[in-house]
């Protein structure tokens, strides 16, 4: 047995070790991936009923206070709406930099 021979076996455990977790966290990540997803699904469905009901509020004849209650609700709705799009981020993998998936 040469004395490189240690050195080896731990670089080769060391590195089957990162492989393992690497392979772990790209599991957990494709799991958080999919609750995004259904969580933004479940909050889109309902949210789109709710700008859709506020904006034809609006269009009918309403006293200035109400008028603004609906524009606040549609308002906020809108904000929600661009907060869950935002998710589509943690749903989609960062490639490192100088990556190019045609390669």
């Amino acid at each position: 047995m040469s004395t490189n021979e240690p050195q080896m076996e731990r670089t080769l455990t060391t590195d089957e070790e990162l492989r393992r977790l690497l392979a772990e966290h790209e599991a957990r990540l494709g799991e958080i991936a999919d609750v995004v997803a259904r969580v933004r699904h479940e909050i889109n469905n309902p949210l789109t009923g709710v700008i859709g009901q506020a904006q034809l509020l609006l269009r009918s004849e309403l006293d200035e206070a109400a008028r603004r209650r609906v524009e606040t609700i549609e308002q906020l709705a809108i904000r929600i709406r661009d907060t869950v799009a935002r998710l589509r981020d943690v749903q989609r993998p960062h490639q490192p930099q100088g990556y190019d998936s045609d390669e």
